[in-house]
């Protein structure tokens, strides 16, 4: 605790209190580091809990084959295959419903502490599957980190949207399902080279180090000046962008919106849900949920859990499933690199449709081949093996590259300040159900259909949303909040 207090004083006297004084000062360009490390800071603490989220997804990949095994580790706990469905699923169960929780939170409690709150359930998680006695308290352990995913799922956009310049933006916001491509990594590391157990503390760490520099970084300065703490919100937003002159300009339009919203804080319940079919809402959470439902059905979390399969019935026994798992990751990671660059450099739109060509294209390459290769009764594909193995590390770079993760995004840009906490919240929860739904009928698929005829249903929706993304997406690239919403008012 000594070390923390001292740590803190540190950061207050460095960074919290330091003050932008003069415009030249704030226009100089040394000194415009100042700000991206400071907007840098305050979104390393919602980055970490989004890399609980991957840690959660992926943690049962390493879990389910340990507890399979009756002597490992001389631990006591065995599992049926019903019960490892449970242990696989059971995150997801509360995901969705959590996220109206998040929604929720974010707007009574605050960007902030939201993040803060969502810590503990996700540590007890961790803890109790540690010290885990049998299979319930595995399956609670899961459940609240699964509860604590989906609390912090609408927060962590919607707080890096607020708290960060138009111009840096993209990248940070491009972070997110960077840190939960790494949280999946990571945890499929742990599971293959580590006890379960030992992974769970060591994975426990993480939501410990978001709540502690939670606590040092600011609130959303939307927040404080929704809530009527305008001094505040005009030192959060100092401290976060500096007192250079599109700062003030943007700082001026949120109060202004804000001082706007709040002298219709008397309308009735019914006059507010009338509000929510202005175009400013209705519009932007149009292209969030059919974004989100085609983006899913694109099937990457289907064919992420099919492509170990797949690889090794193409490759023959010799190929290591647990190789083609860090292989993906990787991929997966690398891609997601690459789109926190892009954001900045080409915007979101030109990052969609480039992305969707990249998804449909592999797929109907894939289904081709499995189709060819049995109309034609090729039972030795070894040789043919290049062909499925390099569309699906395409597919799944493309898909990671943007289709997939702009959803995410985009809800931290596009949904108004009026409608962000309830619109975050539903569009969070779109994407868990629909991801639910595809993971849920992807047996049925390609019992009923092929993996041919999955793969060909995967791909049409994925051309479906690159469709979408060009005739209806507009480009938020270097825009202020205040300006998209102005955008959809037209």
């Amino acid at each position: 605790m000594k070390f923390l207090n001292t740590l803190q004083i540190i950061l207050r006297n460095h960074l919290l209190e330091r003050k932008f004084t003069t415009k030249d000062e704030s226009n100089d360009k040394g000194n415009r580091i100042v700000p991206w490390f400071r907007q840098s800071v305050a979104a390393i603490g919602p980055l970490l809990c989004s890399m609980c989220v991957g840690l959660t997804m992926g943690y049962s990949t390493g879990l389910i084959p340990q507890l399979q095994e009756s002597t490992h580790n001389g631990d006591s706990i065995m599992i049926t295959k019903e019960d490892a469905s449970w242990v696989a699923s059971m995150p997801v169960l509360p995901m969705a419903a959590s996220t109206f929780i998040g929604g929720f939170f974010i707007q009574r409690y605050g960007r902030k502490r939201t993040h803060i709150i969502s810590c503990f359930p996700q540590f007890a998680g961790w803890i109790i599957m540690y010290f885990a006695l049998n299979l319930e308290m595995i399956l609670m352990g899961r459940f609240l980190t699964g509860l604590a995913a989906g609390i912090v799922s609408p927060a962590t956009g919607v707080y890096i949207g607020e708290t960060s310049e138009p111009k840096y933006r993209g990248v940070l916001l491009g972070a997110i399902p960077l840190c939960v491509s790494i949280g999946l990594l990571v945890s499929h590391l742990l599971g293959t080279f580590l006890p379960w157990r030992l992974g769970a503390v060591i994975i426990s760490i993480i939501p410990v180090l978001g709540w502690v520099l939670m606590t040092f970084t600011p609130e959303s300065p939307t927040w404080l000046a929704q809530k009527g703490f305008i001094e505040k919100a005009e030192n959060s937003f100092q401290w976060l962008r500096g007192s250079s002159e599109d700062a003030q300009h943007e700082l001026t339009q949120m109060l202004a919106k804000i001082n706007e919203n709040r002298q219709c804080k008397d309308k009735t319940i019914m006059e507010k849900l009338k509000e929510l079919r202005c175009p400013e809402f209705w519009k932007p959470m149009a292209i969030l949920l059919f974004f989100f439902i085609t983006s899913q059905w694109a099937g990457i979390n289907a064919v992420n859990f099919y492509s170990v399969t797949f690889m090794k019935e193409t490759l023959g026994n010799s190929f290591n499933e647990y190789l083609a798992s860090f292989i993906v990751d990787c991929v997966r990671v690398v891609a997601s690199i690459i789109a926190c660059i892009l954001m900045r450099k080409v915007g979101r739109r030109p990052l969609g449709i480039v992305s969707g060509i990249g998804t449909f294209i592999p797929l109907f390459l894939l289904s081709s081949f499995i189709y060819f290769t049995k109309s034609y009764g090729i039972e030795d594909s070894k040789s043919l093996s290049a062909i499925p193995i390099t569309s699906l590390l395409m597919y799944i770079f493309f898909i990671t590259a943007g289709f997939v993760t702009l959803p995410w995004n985009l809800i931290g840009e596009l949904l108004p300040l009026t409608g962000r906490s309830l619109g975050s919240a539903i569009a969070s929860c779109t994407g868990y159900m629909s991801m639910f739904t595809v993971v849920k009928t992807m047996p049925f698929l390609f019992e009923n259909l092929s993996p041919e005829g999955t793969f060909l249903v995967y791909g049409g929706c994925a051309l479906i949303g690159t469709v979408f993304i060009i005739l209806y997406m507009p480009e938020t690239k270097n825009k202020t909040l205040h300006e998209i919403e102005e955008f959809f008012k037209k």
